[in-house]
């Protein structure tokens, strides 16, 4: 491990390490020394021969330009043998003292790890990998590169803006150095974790070398079904006539892409997508098989008959319907899957009240005067709400708690997510800490973080790490009530219906009164929080928002 530490620390000086390996051959005999160890300060004398301890305890008298070694054979006479057979013969014969036989170089490439390279020439360089921005991040898409290939990069500079199951991300450079290639370009999509999307190089001069590169098979992620892949072959060398037949039906480099996976430009999914062409049915012409806007442009050219024909077909066979495919945006894709998660693996159950929201109300009048004269931002009603749940939380401690197979966790912290509704899907940006906050920040926080959400800029501490959500569909869209789904893993979720005005009885007979009811009901994971636990709690919401001075002591 200490050889390996001092070679990488060395990475400008073994640049042209390889190239002794491979011209040297007297670095294969450098074990034959017991004290003898590689030297990666200095390269130059790695391929001296030291003829200390057993070295020469078979009679080398002289090594040959040809790679062989002169040896005594007992008579006198010189006798050459190979280096590979002195290897031979001096492990059978130190069989019980094994000498190290040195650095063992490797051209496998770490992802966002420097690779020494020694196939192809390439330098020394760093393979950035798609990060994982969120827990529940698998892939992600790269929204846009602040940085041009050949620019300098320093530690903590932003080198593009992914985005991620939640939102939009920048993804800072680790390391100074230089972009050297940039393989997902701007509105690439669907890239898994960990898969390469750019080289970075230490010297300017190693960025021309890039050019060229593609990344090996190697670096892919390893499919599941791999040891069937033997198969597949057989049956394509066997079918190989009537392949020929239709040159562009199969994509030659999808093998390698590991799985169905097909590696095209984001222009020429664009323009695939336009004209609604499978980029399996298109041979790619640019680096490593990739499909370019010319590919698309050519088979247009050439089958522009046929896609049209396939289009009028498939329009007919769906009943002449008119629609639009609209493809999944990351946030919705994992909202969707969390939310099926729930429904399948929580044991939802609802509770339901209405609250008398006339003092809340008028409170909320008297406590926005003294913000305009402030200049302050108005309070809304989900301020109101939002503070209410998280003093109602601290209150019945049990239902700010998440289940898990060992232990119920209950959260010492209150902290509230808001769900809110934006064109890319619905965001929950959290409150922390709400049942200690006033309420002019609250409010300051929600209209802040709402309008992020809205822009699709919240990072990850946005939105990580709540407790409980409240989601209103009463106020915007008038709602009277509704049930939500939990979001896991918390344990309850409150909907807020809209505010209506009823007549009730009043406090004499043949009196009646107007006031304004609000419904909101509550849903429990039943694993957490018990019936009783649940009616308590909205208890304590109910007295809060029926009797709002309570909140401000």
């Amino acid at each position: 491990m200490t050889c390996a530490s001092r070679f990488f620390s060395h990475s400008k000086k073994l640049r042209h390490a390889h190239n002794v390996l491979r011209n040297d051959h007297a670095i294969l005999m450098r074990w034959f020394a017991n004290d003898a160890r590689p030297s990666v300060d200095k390269v130059d004398k790695i391929s001296r021969f030291s003829q200390r301890g057993h070295g020469n305890e078979h009679g080398i008298s002289k090594f040959s330009s040809g790679g062989c070694f002169n040896i005594g054979n007992g008579a006198g006479n010189p006798t050459k043998v190979s280096a590979m057979e002195m290897l031979r013969r001096n492990v059978r014969a130190r069989k019980m003292h094994p000498p190290a036989i040195g650095i063992v170089f490797s051209s496998r490439q770490p992802i966002t790890a420097r690779s020494f390279s020694t196939d192809g020439g390439l330098p020394p360089h760093q393979a950035i990998g798609m990060p994982s921005l969120s827990p529940t991040m698998t892939e992600g898409n790269i929204a846009r590169w602040l940085k041009k290939e050949g620019d300098k990069v320093s530690t903590g500079e932003v080198l593009c803006e992914v985005e991620t199951d939640k939102a939009t991300v920048e993804m800072e450079c680790m390391e100074e150095g230089y972009l050297a290639k940039i393989l997902r370009g701007d509105g690439s999509s669907g890239i898994k974790v960990g898969e390469i999307i750019a080289i970075t190089v230490e010297e300017e001069e190693d960025v021309a070398k890039f050019k060229d590169y593609t990344p090996s098979t190697s670096d892919a992620a390893p499919e599941p079904k791999a040891p069937s892949a033997p198969t597949p072959p057989k049956k394509e060398t066997e079918e190989a006539p009537v392949a020929s037949q239709e040159p562009k039906a199969s994509k030659p480099t999808a093998p390698s892409s590991g799985g169905d996976r097909v590696f095209a430009s984001p222009l020429a999914k664009k323009l695939a997508e336009d004209h609604n062409i499978s980029l399996s049915n298109i041979r790619g012409t640019g680096p490593g098989g990739r499909i370019v806007k010319a590919d698309i442009e050519d088979y247009l050219a050439s089958h522009g008959k046929e896609v049209s024909q396939a289009h009028k077909l498939d329009k007919t066979t769906s009943g002449d319907l008119d629609y639009t495919d609209i493809p999944h945006t990351q946030i919705r894709k994992i909202t969707a899957s969390r939310l099926l998660q729930s429904k399948q693996t929580i044991p939802h159950y609802y509770l339901t009240v209405d609250t008398c929201v006339d003092k809340l109300m008028e409170l909320r009048g008297q406590l926005n005067a003294l913000q305009e004269a402030s200049g302050g931002k108005r309070i809304s009603i989900n301020d109101l709400v939002i503070k209410a749940a998280a003093l109602a939380l601290r209150k019945v401690p049990q239902c700010n708690s998440s289940w898990t197979n060992d232990f119920i966790r209950q959260y010492h912290n209150v902290n509230i997510n808001v769900a809110v509704q934006t064109d890319n899907g619905l965001y929950v940006p959290v409150i922390r800490d709400a049942d200690r906050k006033g309420l002019s920040k609250i409010s300051d926080e929600v209209k802040h973080l709402a309008q992020k959400a809205k822009d699709n800029s919240l990072k990850p501490e946005d939105y990580e790490g709540g407790t409980f959500t409240v989601s209103n569909l009463g106020g915007p869209f008038g709602i009277k009530q509704f049930c939500a789904i939990i979001n896991p893993p918390q344990s309850g979720i409150l909907a807020v219906g809209s505010a209506e005005r009823r007549v009730v009885p009043g406090t004499g007979p043949d009196q009646y009164r107007v006031a304004s009811f609000m419904t909101v009901t509550l849903s429990c994971d039943h694993r957490v929080i018990d019936g009783a636990i649940g009616a308590e709690w909205l208890k304590a919401f109910k007295g809060y928002i029926e009797n709002p001075a309570s909140m401000l002591l």
